[in-house]
C-alpha cells in the first residue's frame, strides 16, 4: 500500500503545481480563452448539437466602463476589496437561509466566480467546487484586486454566447466597454444571475428593479486604479 499512498500524493502535489503554475501565468498574460468555451463546444461536439462560437474580446480595466466595474461590485461583491477570496459573513447569511426556509442566496464573491469562470467547465459537482474554492485561494495570494476584477469583467459569461464585458457591451448596446453608461452598467449587471434567462435589451419588472437597486449603490463602490 505503501507504493499507492506515494503515487496519490505525487498526483496531488503535481496538480497543486500545475495549477499554481496557471495562476502565475495568467497574472501577466491574458487568456485566449476560458476552459468551459472548450467544455461547451466539447459538449456540443460529444452531443452532435449546433454549437455558436463564443463572442470575446479581451479588454484592460482600464478599457473598461468605471460605471461596469462598480456595477458588479455592488451586486456581486460589496466587500471584494476588504475579503480574502471567501466573504464569511454572506456565507452565514445563505446558510441562515436554507436553514430558515427562506430560499438560496448565492455567497460566492468575484475571486470565487472569477476562479469557476477562468478555469472550470460549467458542470455541477463536489470536485468542481473544491477545485473553485483552491483556486480561489491561488488567486488571492497571486494576484491583486485589480487583476482579478480585470479577470472577471473579460471571463464572466453574459449569456447570448457572450463572454466578457466588450463582447457584452457591443451584442446589447452596439458600443464598446469602455463607453457604457451608468444606467447600461447596471442593466447588464442586472442580468448576470441568470444571463441566458433575463435580459438586457427587453428587461422585466424583476430585472428592472434590480436595476435600480445596483444604480443606488454603485456611488459607493470604489474605482480600482
Amino acid at each position: 500500500m505503501t507504493w499507492i499512498k506515494k503515487i496519490i500524493t505525487g498526483l496531488v502535489i503535481a496538480v497543486m503545481a500545475a495549477t499554481f503554475f496557471q495562476v502565475i501565468i495568467f497574472r501577466y498574460v491574458n487568456p485566449p480563452f476560458t476552459v468551459n468555451m472548450i467544455y461547451e463546444k466539447a459538449i456540443a461536439a460529444h452531443k452532435n448539437m449546433p454549437f455558436k462560437p463564443r463572442s470575446y474580446k479581451w479588454k484592460n480595466l482600464e478599457q473598461i466602463s468605471v460605471y461596469l466595474q462598480q456595477a458588479v461590485l455592488a451586486s456581486e461583491d460589496q466587500r471584494f476589496m476588504s475579503h480574502h477570496g471567501f466573504d464569511f459573513r454572506e456565507i452565514k447569511l445563505a446558510l441562515k437561509d436554507i436553514i430558515t426556509r427562506k430560499g438560496f442566496r448565492g455567497a460566492s464573491t468575484i475571486s470565487m466566480q472569477t476562479a469557476r469562470s477562468l478555469f472550470l467547465p460549467s458542470s455541477r459537482s463536489l470536485t468542481r467546487k473544491l477545485a473553485e474554492a483552491w483556486y480561489t485561494v491561488l488567486i488571492e495570494l497571486v494576484w491583486d484586486k485589480k487583476r482579478i476584477l480585470e479577470m472577471y469583467l473579460n471571463t464572466v459569461d453574459w449569456g447570448k454566447a457572450n463572454v466578457g464585458a466588450q463582447a457584452a457591451a457591443q451584442a446589447y448596446f452596439s458600443c464598446d466597454a469602455k463607453n457604457l453608461t451608468d444606467r447600461q452598467a447596471a442593466l447588464l449587471t442586472a442580468i448576470l444571475p441568470s444571463p441566458h434567462k433575463w435580459s438586457a435589451v427587453s428587461p422585466g419588472t424583476h430585472v428592472r428593479l434590480r436595476q435600480t437597486r445596483i444604480l443606488r449603490q454603485m456611488k459607493n463602490m470604489p474605482v480600482l486604479k
